[in-house]
């Protein structure tokens, strides 16, 4: 996370919504050879405190998983270069905005018998995103396709212990230098740049994104 106090002005809650409604992370934790990651598509729960998700049963994080441990859901949102040009400013250096989110916690296997609850929960996710088209359900497989499925893939379950995120949208620069580069960032080199530059022009604020979330019962 970038420590500029400029960046850092969400609110968690805001935080808490960009990572729900992107619904796709990088998990990270550690192994014995060094950090391991997946990509993975979540859920997480209204109140932040629990993410849903899971892995193919070959993934190397699984064998780190005989009892809850750290680990780290990184998302991300768009990106984009900045050239120090664009700015209209003298003595500007070269620089990358774009918005992440960190989620922290306890990450732990659910039982088997979690997981057809978990893809439901999923898939009706993102299948309510897509309306007016009729939502895919796990009903229109067939049933033994559809174990055989479940058959490879693992549950699991991130409890949230604490959401950090970054906004990095140029607002450690005047407001007509930060939009007059947005106009630039829109046509440059990233990704998802016209919804960065709708950020730039419009950069959200409120509290301290650091907010200790509390703790689960037993």
């Amino acid at each position: 996370m970038h420590p500029n106090p400029a960046f850092r002005g969400c609110t968690a809650e805001a935080n808490l919504g960009f990572a729900r409604a992107r619904g796709f992370g990088m998990l990270c934790l550690n192994g014995p050879e060094g950090p391991r990651a997946a990509h993975v598509p979540f859920t997480l729960s209204e109140a932040g405190d629990v993410a849903h998700l899971h892995l193919v049963r070959s993934n190397p994080i699984l064998a780190a998983l005989d009892a809850p441990v750290p680990a780290l859901l990184a998302v991300s949102g768009p990106d984009g270069y900045v050239s120090p040009d664009w700015y209209g400013l003298d003595d500007q250096v070269p620089t990358w905005n774009y918005v992440a989110v960190h989620l922290r916690g306890q990450l732990e296997r659910l039982p088997e018998d979690a997981l057809e609850a978990v893809l439901a929960e999923l898939s009706d996710s993102f299948e309510r995103r897509l309306a007016p088209k009729p939502a895919w359900h796990a009903d229109k497989m067939d049933r033994a396709a559809f174990e055989r499925m479940m058959r490879v893939i693992v549950p699991l379950r991130l409890a949230v212990a604490s959401v950090d995120g970054t906004w990095k949208l140029s607002q450690n620069k005047p407001e007509a230098v930060r939009v007059a580069a947005a106009g630039a960032v829109e046509t440059g080199v990233g990704q998802e740049l016209a919804a960065l530059a709708a950020l730039m022009r419009h950069p959200p604020a409120g509290e301290p994104l650091l907010m200790d979330m509390p703790a689960r019962p037993a």
